[in-house]
């Protein structure tokens, strides 16, 4: 009973704090979270500014292609939104919802033939990317 009551005794642990700085990705990760944001563009342009925002400074593949995915993302899905808020509108609502819909659906295509290129460790580049987000950060 004593060697128990000694075993999980309260004795003073010596506490290691962590680094504030986090680890790089291994190439792997590196390779599948560049996927990640590739494939995410099918929902819009948040997964990949999520991915470049967490993981920019992690691994240099990511950060390189989750760049590339939020530029290409970022007009599509503006317009996307735009248009399904003007779809209710009577005389003109569904030239609005077809726009959106063929756009989503180019969105999409494109974003999973980039994921499938990305993910066997080719970097993608978009042939109609606007390079929208990096126009806007150069102006500061």
């Amino acid at each position: 009973m004593e060697k128990l009551l000694k075993s999980t005794s309260t004795a003073k642990a010596t506490f290691e704090g962590s680094s504030s700085t986090p680890n790089k990705l291994t190439v792997h990760e590196d390779r599948n979270i560049a996927t990640l944001a590739h494939f995410g563009g099918v929902i819009g342009c948040i997964p990949s500014g999520i991915v470049y925002y967490l993981y920019r400074d992690r691994g240099a593949f990511t950060e390189q292609e989750s760049r590339e995915a939020f530029n290409f993302t970022l007009l599509p899905t503006i317009i996307i939104v735009v248009s399904m808020l003007l779809t209710p509108l009577p005389p003109v609502g569904w030239i609005f919802g077809l726009i959106a819909a063929l756009l989503w659906s180019y969105l999409a295509l494109m974003s999973l033939i980039a994921g499938i290129k990305v993910n066997k460790g080719n970097p993608y580049q978009y042939r109609a990317n606007t390079m929208l987000f990096d126009r806007l950060l150069s102006r500061r």
